[in-house]
């Protein structure tokens, strides 16, 4: 049950408090005066979506809050997020005049998700054009499904998952015998293609091998002739003087005087080591030419592999790496092609398992369907007749699909005939504003009693559902409306006085435009109050002694 609702600088309100009372409790006031505004904090608490336009202009903040009784579910539910000893839970929004928005649960941070979920478990919102929706097959098919009990909502749940699997699988087959027209050809490509890199088999080593073999196979006369010239320059082999025996003789002054001064003993001690480091290049310059030969046409064998790396390379990504890449994407591609029956063979009995499990699901579906439509249709034929409609039929037809959808074998339409005689037709086609909002009634009493899934919530808000109602039909609509707040707690947003006339607790909003900026104030009515509210929702003056006496006639009457 909701005990308060709080409400600061939403719209016109800019401060409103209402303690809410078991049962019934309406919301009153003149067109224009923002009753509404109070539906749009229910929505906010429900996690609707919050705009910056319904901050209270020269306000920074819209504040809404809810106090509700603490239900045993949630409270185990929510255990890890609330007092051991909490009574109450407490819902709220801020949302600031920049349109950024932050959620509570009692006073601790939550997401605006946390709050669709638990206000979902709590408020019912039956909008003012929420009626219309019944025109739409597929909310009257999940108004079925509620109707077919909680078992109903796990059938589906399993079906659309077994649907969807299903899908998959045959997705899956088509895209394996479309590959299997093509299998032999693109095998046969793909053995073409790794056959030519297999042949030639390249490395990234090898290749950097190759390339350093060829520029020396290149230039074998010019690396012989520095060999030769730089044996003869050092070792002197033509018979001129060499680099050796100069520095040989240098050495040899040098060291006849060691002893005289200590810094050309270092240099005396330098060019022995010099001329010995020059006999060892030469020594090694001459063995490098001597072994300096060429195997005939090793160049073109060299020139011939680079020249195949170098084609694959340009067929394949331009590098060695990318080649042997696409070699192993094509062995996979290659090995997939090649278990492509036996993949088609699988995905086959696959899918005729995946059939079978959903067919069984389905006929579960449709059973239950075909159960519990007369008696949704018997029980709201039931409640019309309560709602000023005694003579109307109500059908729940169940129609076979030409084609099995996520929710089942067939759709539901809902089919009545206001007047007798005349044949049920689409409730889409044939109901008017007022019969809708009385078969939308009916439907939910239906639910209350059968426990459907909107009415587990302990409070129902019904926006305005009585437009287009009027006269003896208004006071059926609220007898309705006041039996089905049985052990329940109703809020019911109306214009009709037969309704009002009929609640626990009443609330007025009225607007005072006396000011530059208007505002709208939401008060609860005693009893004397209460009789001039509804001598304006008569349409009447204040002074209206007969009008006073319908309003009290109607209190009288409650």
């Amino acid at each position: 049950m909701l005990r308060e609702l709080r409400v600061e600088n939403l719209l016109l309100i800019e401060q409103a408090q209402l303690r809410l009372a078991p049962g019934l409790n309406v919301l009153t006031g003149e067109t224009g005066a923002g009753k509404t505004v109070l539906a749009h904090a229910l929505d906010l608490l429900l996690g609707g979506k919050a705009k910056q336009s319904i901050v209270r202009p020269g306000a920074a903040e819209a504040y809404v809050e809810g106090v509700f009784d603490l239900p045993d579910q949630l409270r185990d539910e929510l255990a890890d997020r609330l007092a051991p000893d909490a009574t109450e839970l407490i819902l709220a929004r801020r949302v600031t005049a920049e349109g950024r928005t932050k959620a509570y649960l009692n006073g601790r941070s939550a997401t605006v998700a946390d709050l669709s979920t638990i206000g979902g478990s709590l408020i019912a919102f039956y909008g003012q054009h929420e009626h219309r929706k019944l025109t739409l097959a597929s909310a009257q098919l999940e108004i079925l499904d509620d109707a077919c009990g909680p078992e109903q909502r796990d059938r589906r749940a399993l079906f659309g998952t077994q649907w969807s699997a299903l899908r998959a699988i045959e997705d899956s087959l088509i895209a394996l015998r479309e590959s299997a027209s093509t299998r032999e050809r693109d095998l046969g490509l793909l053995d073409y293609e790794l056959a030519e890199i297999d042949e030639v088999s390249p490395s990234e080593d090898e290749e950097t091998s190759l390339g350093a073999e060829r520029d020396r196979l290149r230039n074998l006369d010019g690396l012989r002739r520095a060999a030769q010239v730089g044996v003869e320059a050092l070792l002197g082999d033509s018979g001129a003087t060499s680099v050796t025996t100069l520095l040989a003789t240098a050495a040899s002054e040098a060291e006849a005087v060691v002893g005289a001064d200590s810094r050309l003993d270092e240099l005396a001690a330098r060019l022995v080591a010099a001329r010995y480091e020059a006999e060892d290049i030469g020594a090694d310059l001459r063995r490098y030419g001597e072994e300096i030969e060429a195997v005939p046409g090793r160049l073109e064998e060299v020139q011939e592999r680079l020249a195949s790396i170098e084609s694959l390379k340009r067929k394949h990504g331009g590098s060695v790496a990318s080649v042997l890449e696409h070699a192993r994407v094509c062995r996979e591609r290659r090995d997939v092609l090649s278990g492509a029956e036996i993949a088609l063979g699988s995905a086959s009995a696959e899918l005729e398992a995946a059939a079978s499990e959903l067919e069984i699901t389905a006929k579960l579906l449709t059973d239950a369907r075909r159960s519990a439509a007369p008696i949704l249709a018997q029980g709201v034929r039931e409640r019309l007749a309560e709602l000023a409609m005694q003579s109307a039929q109500f059908e729940v037809a169940l129609i076979p699909r030409s084609e099995r959808g996520p929710s089942g074998d067939e759709s539901v339409e809902f089919r009545i005939a206001p007047n007798p005689g005349v044949p049920a037709g689409p409730l889409r086609e044939v109901g008017s504003g007022g019969e809708l909002s009385r078969v939308m009634l009916a439907l939910t009493g239906v639910a209350a009693d059968a426990g459907g899934s909107r009415s587990d919530a302990s409070l129902l808000v019904f926006d305005e559902i009585d437009a287009g109602i009027g006269g003896h039909t208004a006071r059926a609509v609220g007898e309705r409306l006041r039996s089905l707040s049985s052990g329940r707690q109703l809020l019911c947003i109306t214009h009709l006085p037969q309704v009002a006339s009929l609640a626990e607790r009443h609330f007025r909003i009225a607007k005072d435009t006396t000011q530059s900026l208007a505002t709208a104030t939401v008060e609860t009515l005693n009893k004397a109050e209460l009789v001039s509210e509804l001598v304006r929702m008569l349409g009447a003056d204040e002074t209206d002694r007969a009008a006073r006496l319908h309003a009290q006639e109607l209190l009288k009457a409650a």
